[in-house]
């Protein structure tokens, strides 16, 4: 399958929250709230130059969202649109979110995932992750990834 991962521009906001609230609309009955990147401003995040998407045939497919913190490079977001979920985009997605920390001289990088969302932890312990760290952040009972790259 043919796909590109670019940065987005402030045109794609709307497409990129279209394909966040689809990848995880069905959480809500599990957690009970919206999950936290149904809730971003993407537009802010996309003038900060820490939005990445991931098109097929010029349509968002995939969103990535990074940031650096005091913990290190984070991908902050990884949402794949439903009907591309089990493809290997995910995958790609972090393969690149790998190649922007290792440009910046970071040894690791970290994500988490709401504790209700097992198939994410399945998948991220299948890509090399190793679990970390259990706490709440704002609001959201969180499970802390990591992963070294080289």
């Amino acid at each position: 399958m043919q796909t590109q991962i670019r940065q987005a521009g402030l045109a794609d906001a709307g497409e990129i929250a279209f394909c966040v609230c689809q990848a995880f609309i069905h959480y809500i009955p599990l957690i009970g709230k919206q999950p936290q990147p149904m809730l971003e401003d993407y537009q802010s995040l996309i003038k900060a130059h820490r939005v990445f998407v991931l098109c097929k045939e010029e349509k968002i497919v995939g969103v990535l969202v990074f940031e650096q913190t005091k913990e290190g490079f984070c991908i902050d977001t990884l949402a794949i649109h439903p009907l591309m979920q089990g493809l290997g985009l995910s995958k790609k997605l972090i393969a690149f979110a790998e190649k922007i920390a290792r440009e910046m001289r970071y040894k690791s990088l970290y994500l988490s995932t709401n504790h209700v969302m097992q198939k994410a932890q399945t998948i991220y312990k299948y890509l090399g992750f190793a679990e970390y760290d259990r706490r709440a952040v704002n609001g959201y009972d969180r499970v802390f990834f990591r992963k070294a790259i080289s």
